[in-house]
């Protein structure tokens, strides 16, 4: 077995503290992968779609943070039974080794896996002692937990209590068993009737239009080639580098959106397209397990003479009611304000982000990350300063 720090190899627990928690650590993602699907498989999980094994997995194999080695981190109670696992990212900050949970931006939520909502229910101050522990005996210097939850599925989340405000909050709604209810509840009266003309409108210049979800990798790679195309005009006309073009991103991605065996892909896509002619016209691709959708992208056709006929929008409102057709019981559209949340969202999901020190040398790094948490929250709540720093942001490019 690998050592991962001196005093601690693969597996080797961390002898419990107070709140009756052993701490074990894995750099191998094979060697907790029947622990881990097993937690996630258990109806009393809670999870985000972003802790998912085969989501981690896709993320960590395309090797989009190269210099960052894996450390899975599983808590267990007095009995031996895993109450809590987290996924983590190990990297350099200056002279700092700092843990953060797997997926940076591209994960919405970086909350742990809980074995049950009483395993949830711990308290934070035994939570982060045992996070201290571990982390003495593995090297890390810090932990820095962004976009933690306060609270998720209704469940206060221990590492989101004591966190900072994050600088935004993430935007989502629940899904009702009745599809054409949820529909009617998410989207009002006048937007329906406005989105099934402008639908009428489109027919009429490329015939009828479809809803397609990608059941197979072929359809999901030629969805997505169409959402690269996209989404490249789309960052061209503004200016700004297209992080979709990295190599590594679309190696995730690949991996994500394939499903293996009878399992489901960790990532969701969908199209609405053109039937006649093929041409897809939006994209929205999604992490997702058995109960949510969680939006991770989303692009429409360019092409002005389309733009009129929201084609992101219809395929936002087929998206809600295919996902509550298929008994999934929540849908969010991911970190940030945007005009569509706000007209679909009914639920904001508040987040905070804290840093937790380990060593001593860590204690700078807590007080540098709240300053920052502090100021960008400041500057992305108020509308002022928002738009000060969106001009200043036009005048670098």
């Amino acid at each position: 077995m690998a050592a991962l720090a001196e005093n601690l190899v693969v597996g080797e627990a961390v002898r419990p503290h107070r709140g009756g928690l052993t701490a074990e650590v894995f750099s191998d993602l094979a060697a907790v992968e029947g622990l881990w699907r097993g937690i996630e498989s258990d109806p009393a999980v809670l999870m985000t779609p972003y802790q998912r094994f085969d989501w981690v997995a896709a993320y960590l194999g395309a090797r989009i943070e190269a210099g960052a080695a894996p450390r899975i981190l599983v808590l267990r109670d007095e009995s031996g039974r895993a109450r809590v696992l987290i996924p983590l990212v190990v990297g350099r900050r200056g002279p700092l080794r700092v843990a953060r949970v797997v997926g940076d931006r591209h994960a919405n939520f970086h909350m742990p896996l809980f074995a049950s909502r009483e395993a949830a229910a711990m308290r934070a101050e035994d939570l982060t002692e045992a996070l201290v522990r571990a982390g003495r005996a593995a090297g890390i210097d810090a932990y820095a937990f962004a976009n933690q939850p306060r609270f998720w599925d209704g469940v206060p989340n221990p590492l989101g209590a004591g966190g900072l405000a994050a600088p935004s909050d993430a935007y989502g709604m629940l899904l009702g068993p009745d599809a054409e209810a949820t529909l009617r509840r998410v989207f009002s009266g006048d937007t329906r009737k406005k989105l099934r003309a402008k639908e009428r409108k489109l027919v009429e210049v490329l015939g009828p239009v479809e809803h397609r979800v990608a059941r197979t990798s072929e359809a999901a790679a030629e969805i997505q080639a169409a959402f690269y195309a996209q989404k490249a005009a789309r960052f061209a006309s503004l200016g700004v580098a297209d992080p979709f073009a990295e190599p590594a991103v679309q190696r995730f991605i690949a991996a994500a959106t394939t499903g293996e065996g009878e399992r489901a892909p960790a990532v969701e896509v969908h199209a609405l397209v053109a039937s006649e002619s093929g041409r897809i016209l939006a994209t929205f691709g999604g992490a997702v397990d058995g109960a949510r959708f969680c939006g991770m992208w989303t692009s429409f056709d360019t092409d002005p003479d389309l733009g009129r006929y929201s084609p992101g929008e219809i395929l936002l409102h087929r998206l809600v009611g295919d996902q509550a057709a298929r008994g999934r019981r929540a849908l969010d559209l991911g970190v940030g304000e945007a005009g569509y949340k706000a007209k679909t969202c009914d639920e904001t999901i508040e987040l905070v982000e804290q840093v937790v020190p380990v060593s001593p040398l860590s204690h700078g790094l807590v007080l540098a990350s709240g300053l920052a948490v502090r100021l960008k929250h400041r500057i992305k709540r108020s509308p002022r300063l928002w738009a000060a720093a969106q001009r200043l942001q036009r005048l670098r490019r």
